[in-house]
C-alpha cells in the first residue's frame, strides 16, 4: 500500500504519522470511527459530533479501498469489523429485555437468547452492510475514478445512502433502525431537507462531510478545497433548514389531542385482574384529558390486551368510554382476522361519542420479527427454540395489507403502529389516503427506559418533516409526544411515566417535495455508483480485450 501512502511510513511529519496509523492500526481507527457513530446515533444530544464521528475510519476507507493490493474478501473483512460494533450499540437495548420473566424463562436461557438477539441481529445486519467496503474498492480502483479522489467521499456517502434504502424495503431481514439521521434528532433544523429528498439525503450530508474532512487531512494540498465543500454542505443544510422553519406557518384547522400513556408494561399485564387495573388507569386519563380540552384521544398499541371482536365488554367499554368523554378515542388492541379464525390482528380502532365504533380499521402493516411472529418458524425451533418463545402469543400475528385514513368528526387521520413507523413508505400511504395527520400507536416498554426509546420516536420526526404533517405518538410506557409538522417536539412524556400530553395540532393538506418524488435521491445515488462501477467494468473488459488482440 505504500506507493498509496507516499513517502516513507517512519516520516514524523503529522501527515505522515496518520498514514503510518492507517497502515499499522487500521483496525484501531475503524473500531474508533464505528464506536463513535454508534453512540452519536443513540445519544442526539452529541449530535454535532456526528459530522466527525467517522473521521478516524474514513482515512482507512478512503485508501485502502482504493489499494489494489488489498484483496476485496480482506475488504469485506474490515466491513464488518467496522459495521457490526456500530449495529451493537444500536441495538443495544436488547439487553433490557432481561430476564425474559414473560416466556417463563430461565435466567441462564434469558441471558443466552438476549444475548444472542443482541450480537445475532447487530451481525446479521453487518453482514449486508460490510458489502460496503468492497464495492466501495470495485469502483474506487476503475482507472477514472481513481484519478479523481474528490469524488471518493461522495461515492461513499452514495453507498451508504443505497445502504439505509434496501434496509427498509428488504422486508423483515432489514432493519432501518439505524439511521444515521436519528442522531440529528436534537438539531431539527438539520433535518428539514428531509422534507424535499427523505431522511436518506441527512445521511448522504453526513458522510460526505465526514469524509471530506478526512479527505483534507489525507492531502493537506486540497483542504482550502475539501474544508470549503465539507463546510458548504453542512452550513447549506443548516441554513435552509432555519430558513425553512422561520417561514413556514401551520396551516388548516386546529385541534386539541391527547396522547395518554398509562405506563402499564406489556410485560405485567397478560392476566384477567391486570387487564381491569390497566382499562381503570387508561379510563381515568382519558376523561382528565378530555375534561381539559381534548377533541381526540390516542391509546398506546395494544393497550388492552384483548380482542374487541371477541369481548362485548371491551366492545361496550371504550364504546361507552368513548361516549362519556364526548370525543373519539383510538384504542389499541386486537381484531379477529376472520370469522371462525383464531389468529388475530394487532389494530388500532377508533371507539366514537355516538357508542359505535368506525367501521375503518388499521391493522399492523410490519410486525415485529421474533415480537409477533417468527420468520422460519420450523427451523427457529428445531435450531433455537428459546428464541421462538419470546413470542408468547399462541400463534403469529397476519401483517395487515393496507393504509387506511379514519375519516372522524375532527379530521382525517392516518393511524400506524408501533414498527410501522420505520418504514417512511407507510407513512406516505397515509398522506397518498388524504391522512392530514398522523397517529402513532406504540408499545415500547420492551426497551424499558433505555435508548431504544427515544431512537423510535426520533423515526416519528423524521417522518412528521417528510410528510408535512403532525404527529400524535401514543405510547405505553413512553415516549408519548405531540410532534409538528418540522418534527419539533411540542409536548412530550419520558420512559416509565404515567399521564397525557396535550397540544394542537393543525389538519393539513399541504403537499411536501419528498411526498411527490418520494425516493427519487436514494434511486440517484444508486444510479451514480452503478454508472462508476459499470464504467470501471467495461473499461476493464475493453483494455483486456485490446491486450488479447495485441497478443494474438
Amino acid at each position: 500500500m505504500s506507493h498509496l501512502l507516499g513517502g516513507s511510513l517512519g516520516q514524523t511529519s503529522p501527515l505522515g504519522f496518520l498514514r503510518d496509523l492507517v497502515s499499522k492500526r487500521r483496525w484501531l481507527l475503524l473500531l474508533t470511527g464505528s464506536v463513535l457513530l454508534g453512540f452519536t446515533v443513540i445519544f442526539p444530544q452529541i449530535g454535532l459530533l456526528e459530522w466527525v464521528a467517522l473521521i478516524p475510519a474514513f482515512p482507512v476507507i478512503l485508501l485502502v479501498t482504493a489499494d489494489p493490493t488489498v484483496r476485496y474478501r480482506r475488504l469485506y473483512g474490515l466491513g464488518l469489523l467496522f459495521f457490526w460494533p456500530f449495529y451493537i450499540i444500536c441495538f443495544h437495548w436488547f439487553l433490557y429485555m432481561y430476564p425474559l420473566d414473560f416466556a417463563d424463562m430461565s435466567r441462564p436461557a434469558s441471558a443466552v437468547v438476549v444475548g444472542a438477539a443482541c450480537l445475532g441481529l447487530s451481525l446479521f445486519q453487518a453482514l449486508g452492510a460490510a458489502l460496503l467496503f468492497p464495492l466501495m474498492g470495485l469502483a474506487a480502483r476503475g482507472k477514472w475514478i481513481s484519478g479523481h479522489k474528490l469524488l471518493h467521499p461522495l461515492l461513499f456517502a452514495c453507498l451508504w445512502t443505497a445502504l439505509e434504502w434496501w434496509q427498509a424495503h428488504s422486508g423483515w431481514s432489514g432493519v432501518p433502525w439505524a439511521r444515521l439521521s436519528l442522531g440529528q434528532a436534537e438539531m431539527v433544523p438539520v433535518l428539514q431537507s428531509a422534507s424535499i429528498f427523505g431522511s436518506y439525503f441527512i445521511t448522504f450530508l453526513i458522510v460526505a462531510v465526514n469524509g471530506y474532512v478526512a479527505h483534507l487531512l489525507l492531502y493537506p494540498s486540497k483542504r482550502l478545497l475539501c474544508g470549503g465543500l465539507a463546510a458548504t454542505l453542512f452550513l447549506g443544510n443548516f441554513l435552509f433548514g432555519a430558513l425553512r422553519m422561520a417561514l413556514l406557518s401551520d396551516e388548516g384547522e386546529p385541534i386539541v389531542a391527547a396522547a395518554i400513556q398509562g405506563n402499564k408494561s406489556s410485560l405485567d399485564y397478560w392476566s384477567f385482574s391486570t387487564m381491569n387495573e390497566v382499562m381503570e388507569i387508561y379510563g381515568d386519563l382519558s376523561r382528565e384529558a378530555a375534561e381539559a380540552g381534548a377533541d381526540l384521544i390516542v391509546w398506546p398499541e395494544t393497550c388492552i390486551p384483548a380482542n374487541i371482536d371477541r369481548s362485548t365488554s371491551i366492545y361496550e367499554y371504550v364504546t361507552e368510554l368513548s361516549r362519556e368523554c364526548g370525543v373519539p378515542i383510538l384504542c389499541g388492541l386486537f381484531t379477529r382476522v376472520e370469522e371462525g379464525s383464531n389468529a388475530d390482528y394487532n389494530s388500532i380502532v377508533a371507539a366514537l361519542p355516538d357508542g359505535t365504533v368506525h367501521g375503518t380499521v388499521y391493522n399492523k402493516r410490519n410486525p415485529v420479527p421474533f415480537g409477533e411472529f417468527v420468520p422460519f418458524r420450523k427451523l427457529v425451533m428445531t435450531l433455537i427454540p428459546p428464541l421462538a418463545e419470546i413470542n408468547t402469543l399462541d400463534e403469529d400475528i397476519p401483517a395487515g395489507e393496507d393504509s387506511v385514513v379514519m375519516e372522524l368528526d375532527v379530521g382525517r387521520v392516518g393511524p400506524l403502529i408501533c414498527f410501522d413507523s420505520i418504514y417512511e413508505r407507510n407513512a406516505m400511504d397515509s398522506l397518498d389516503n388524504g391522512a392530514q395527520i398522523l397517529a402513532v400507536s406504540t408499545n415500547d416498554s420492551w426497551f424499558q427506559d433505555s435508548r431504544g426509546v427515544w431512537m423510535h420516536h426520533a423515526q416519528s420526526q423524521l417522518r412528521a418533516i417528510e410528510t408535512g404533517r403532525y404527529v400524535i405518538r401514543s405510547a405505553n410506557t413512553g415516549v408519548s409526544s405531540i410532534i409538528n409538522a418540522e418534527g419539533e417536539v411540542l409536548e412530550s412524556l419520558g420512559a416509565l411515566k404515567t399521564g397525557y400530553v396535550l397540544e394542537s395540532v393543525y389538519l393539513s393538506d399541504r403537499v411536501t417535495v419528498y411526498s411527490v418524488i418520494g425516493n427519487i435521491f436514494a434511486y440517484l445515488c444508486i444510479a451514480a455508483y452503478g454508472a462508476t462501477t459499470g464504467y470501471t467494468v467495461v473499461s476493464r473488459v475493453v483494455t483486456a480485450r485490446r491486450k488479447g488482440t495485441e497478443t494474438v
